[in-house]
């Protein structure tokens, strides 16, 4: 599967996405206009062994509902993502058994290392 979750509304996304280029054979899911599923996610949670590292700490919700202070299990974390997309830290690139989660240079070099290696 060759897969990036993304926001569509997101420059910071779009932005990695114009980077990534050619992206062949990838599909693009816009994660506010089609949410993930249960089953999407738990995709991702094999790949990445965390559900933690799929979450965005940064979403604005994360400060607001005072999420910081709470001692947030692995199952906390999944039900907060399927809960509000917000909460899945983007992009999330999938190129077959590999899984880049985020916006840091190094995790979007690695993605394009593998993409077109």
């Amino acid at each position: 599967m060759k897969k990036i979750y993304h926001l569509s509304s997101c420059s910071t996304c779009q932005r990695i996405i114009k980077e990534l280029q050619p992206l062949a054979n990838f599909e693009l899911q816009d994660i506010k206009a089609t949410p993930i599923t249960k089953k999407q996610l738990e995709h991702m949670h094999t790949l990445s062994n965390s559900y933690e590292a799929l979450f965005s700490k940064r979403a604005i919700l994360y400060r607001e509902r005072n999420l910081k202070e709470q001692n947030l299990t692995e199952e906390d974390f999944k039900n907060l993502i399927l809960e509000q997309y917000t909460f899945l830290k983007r992009p999330v690139i999938i190129n077959e058994n590999d899984i880049f989660i985020g916006n840091s240079k190094k995790v979007v070099e690695a993605a394009k290392k593998a993409i077109h290696h």
